[in-house]
């Protein structure tokens, strides 16, 4: 499984509708209110402001940035693609296991390099180069203190991205404010996974206004409903609260589940809205959920990992119960 939420894969291989599958694998904010934004008639007629003014404006107050310094996308993979490509570094470090994309989005894959960040996270890089660091991390949720790093990048003069896609779920330190402190840094960063909106397509890069000045933005590269709802989702001060109250509760929840169940020889800890387990049975044990339409991560896939490991995400007490006896029944 090289992403999670194939679903619709899963669902047609068990004769079922992919809304009855438990989907453990999407790791999306599992606070999912009803959504008060409509399409209007406007908005499908007539052709949206592509500076997005409104929106940026939003963004600029709520993470404290300038408006000149975000880049608005269609999606976090989108952003990822455009942002190397621009980049064109003669050398890409790449932090693994991470996020594919940025894999995918290298054209020059014979100048890139892997970085064990498990084993050999203070491994040397060449002057000059490009460095991509996920915080947290994925898969297994750990959000690093980056001091250290961050002056051994600067010193080698790297251009530095850095992926903060889950970091609101525990408030976490971001270093978006050091866009203005090196002129080398960029942020990338996913309203999906926070604001529960998979299907709505925005993402971001924050850096200095010269840097985004010289990105290559799609014109009307975002629907006006999309814009519409993440406006409407941004300034909505209760689901903040609520979305990270619910979380720190389901993750303890989640937590002892895994853990009670006996079945995992580790179960990675975690400053975000997944786990990582190791076990011997994850094959098995992945099939196993399958018959009770759960579907969680095999993330054998990622870099400097095997078939021992799977991944869970933070749901509803339902699901959690479902979990629950399904681990229980497990053989």
């Amino acid at each position: 499984m090289k992403h999670g939420a194939n679903i619709y894969k899963y669902a047609k291989k068990l004769g079922c509708n992919a809304k009855e599958i438990i989907d453990f694998s999407s790791n999306i904010n599992l606070h999912q209110p009803a959504t008060k934004t409509m399409p209007s008639h406007e908005m499908i007629v007539k052709y949206a402001d592509t500076s997005y003014q409104d929106l940026t404006t939003i963004i600029a107050k709520k993470y404290q940035i300038k408006n000149a310094s975000i880049a608005l996308y269609n999606g976090a993979s989108s952003a990822i693609f455009t942002l190397l490509n621009t980049l064109d570094a003669k050398r890409t470090y790449l932090y693994a296991p991470l996020y594919g994309e940025y894999e995918n989005a290298i054209q020059d894959k014979k100048n890139m390099i892997k970085i064990d960040r498990f084993t050999n996270l203070d491994a040397k890089v060449s002057k000059n180069s490009l460095v991509v660091f996920v915080n947290p991390s994925t898969p297994e949720g750990k959000h690093y203190n980056l001091k250290k790093l961050m002056r051994y990048w600067r010193k080698r003069n790297c251009t530095i991205i850095l992926d903060e896609s889950f970091l609101e779920f525990e408030g976490l330190a971001s270093y978006r404010a050091e866009i203005y402190n090196y002129n080398k840094l960029y942020i990338v960063h996913s309203f999906t996974k926070f604001h529960s909106c998979a299907g709505v397509r925005i993402g971001a890069v924050f850096s200095n206004k010269h840097n985004i000045k010289n990105l290559k933005i799609p014109r009307w590269n975002l629907s006006s409903f999309d814009v519409c709802f993440l406006s409407q989702r941004l300034q909505d001060e209760s689901f903040e609260k609520k979305s990270k109250q619910l979380h720190l509760k389901q993750k303890n929840e989640l937590k002892n589940i895994l853990k009670n169940s006996k079945l995992f020889s580790k179960i990675y800890k975690t400053d975000t809205n997944f786990f990582l387990v190791k076990t011997d049975d994850a094959k098995k044990l992945f099939k196993h959920l399958l018959e009770y339409k759960i579907l969680v991560r095999d993330a054998s896939s990622f870099d400097f990992l095997d078939k021992r490991y799977l991944r869970f995400a933070i749901k509803d007490k339902k699901s959690h119960l479902v979990l629950k006896k399904a681990l229980k029944e497990f053989r």
